[in-house]
């Protein structure tokens, strides 16, 4: 219940951010803006997972194309008690995955070429299992509908500033005025939401780190796979950056930024996630094969 209530809260805010942007601009967007932010919401439970695989050029395969990973979706996928989820692969050789969909009947998992070839089979295995668990724990939703409206008010803000500067009111106060508001939110509205997104996200990766750890009965190979993929999204920086759904990744994308990024990581430091795997090694033996 507890968290049910932080995610209402979160996402209330995000929208109010949506909101605030036209009330910034001129009082006249404020409706517009209030109907805009409900559709999202609307539109961000049915479509999210879509829009997310769109953005990072995600594609599907089959049991044919890539029969190791579906062998290995498949076995987590019935010790998590799910459907199996669908199986896509981004074009994007830093090392990295990601899962998404609205509820377990939903489910995605995608993982980037570059991870297939860097990451060991038992290590792969860890990371699909820790995606898995976010579909598991039902926690992809409210990453997945924040991402998708965060992306939105950064588009919208930049925007919104743009046309306030060059297409003005007639009325040179109210068009002073709409210029300051836009310059405002073009700043301000992206880093209030990327904001919350670190609240949303920094427990959710550690619940599936150990839920993860659970499925597989292997967090060693959990602990080993996040070695490497920190150190590769550093060597390799991702190809298509959005920072509105790095919170979805496994490891941050962003990680080989400036470090004005780094400040606003959604993901936990690397180093307690791979000490918290290692200390429960003992507790997890039991599920091991």
């Amino acid at each position: 219940m507890k968290n049910q209530l932080k995610t209402l809260f979160l996402l209330g805010v995000l929208s109010a951010l949506l909101i605030s942007i036209g009330a910034a601009i001129s009082p006249g967007y404020l409706y517009g803006f209030t109907a805009l932010a409900l559709l999202m919401n609307l539109g961000a439970y049915f479509f999210s997972d879509k829009i997310v695989l769109r953005m990072h050029g995600a594609q599907e395969v089959s049991v044919e194309e890539a029969p190791a990973l579906h062998r290995m979706v498949d076995e987590l996928a019935r010790r998590a008690q799910i459907p199996k989820p669908r199986v896509c692969v981004m074009p994007e050789a830093q090392p990295n995955a990601f899962a998404t969909g609205r509820n377990p009947q939903h489910g995605v998992v995608a993982v980037t070429e570059g991870i297939m070839q860097l990451l060991t089979e038992r290590e792969l295995r860890g990371v699909l299992a820790h995606e898995i668990a976010h579909i598991k724990n039902r926690d992809i939703l409210v990453s997945s509908i924040a991402a998708v409206i965060a992306a939105s008010v950064g588009y919208i803000a930049n925007a919104l500033a743009f046309s306030s500067f060059f297409g003005g009111s007639q009325d040179d106060e109210e068009s002073e005025g709409s210029g300051a508001g836009g310059l405002l939110m073009m700043f301000v509205a992206p880093m209030l939401a990327t904001l919350i997104q670190l609240g949303i996200s920094r427990a959710r990766e550690y619940m599936a780190d150990d839920t993860g750890a659970a499925l597989s009965g292997d967090p060693e190979a959990l602990a080993s796979a996040l070695e490497k993929l920190a150190c590769g999204a550093v060597a390799l920086p991702s190809t298509t950056p959005q920072p509105a759904t790095a919170s979805l990744f496994i490891v941050n994308p962003l990680a080989g930024g400036s470090r004005i990024v780094s400040l606003f990581s959604t993901h936990p430091p690397m180093d307690e996630r791979i000490r918290r795997l290692r200390a429960s090694m003992s507790r997890y033996q039991r599920f091991a094969s």
